[in-house]
């Protein structure tokens, strides 16, 4: 079997319930300060319809990591004109980041050895499998974050390498 000559880029967005948005970057486009405003837009919008109670209150949190657009100063001016508290992102800590560390490597796994005839056939699996993660999963990946953040402020901001915990959510 030949692989698939296929990549999608996406860009993912979840909490302890389920998957809150999900952006599928186009093709050679880069995610830069501007494109990536764009995405914090449709968020807003996504957390405003899917998460009422936490919109009405304020009380949603981002969390991003350190990447070149989330610290653009015009994405920061947004999130601070818009009121999205951001939950700042230790530097050169890939392993602190759920998409990194969770996410992303399951969604990897599930797809390794599958041939797809389009890159759409791609993004629905991938879709698939984003939204077939179970809030169970969803708050034991919030649990290891806590105790990796933990452990990375112990340790002065260090570097920390990955706590061996495997969630199988894709069985």
């Amino acid at each position: 079997m030949s692989k698939s000559k296929f990549k999608a880029m996406m860009i993912v967005f979840f909490d302890i319930r389920s998957v809150t948005y999900i952006d599928w970057v186009p093709e050679c486009q880069t995610v830069n300060q501007v494109y990536y405003k764009s995405v914090l837009t449709t968020l807003r919008e996504s957390v405003r319809r899917k998460r009422p109670d936490m919109w009405k209150n304020a009380s949603w949190i981002l969390h991003q990591d350190n990447a070149p657009a989330h610290n653009a100063l015009s994405a920061k001016r947004y999130l601070a004109k818009n009121n999205i508290s951001v939950m700042e992102h230790p530097p050169y800590s890939p392993d602190l980041a759920p998409c990194d560390f969770f996410l992303f490597p399951k969604i990897k796994s599930a797809l390794k050895g599958t041939w797809f005839e389009s890159v759409d056939a791609v993004k629905a699996k991938a879709t698939q499998l984003l939204n077939s993660i179970t809030q169970d999963n969803l708050q034991h990946c919030f649990q290891r974050w806590k105790i990796r953040m933990k452990r990375c402020r112990d340790r002065g901001g260090d570097y920390i390498e990955g706590d061996n915990t495997s969630i199988d959510f894709f069985q």
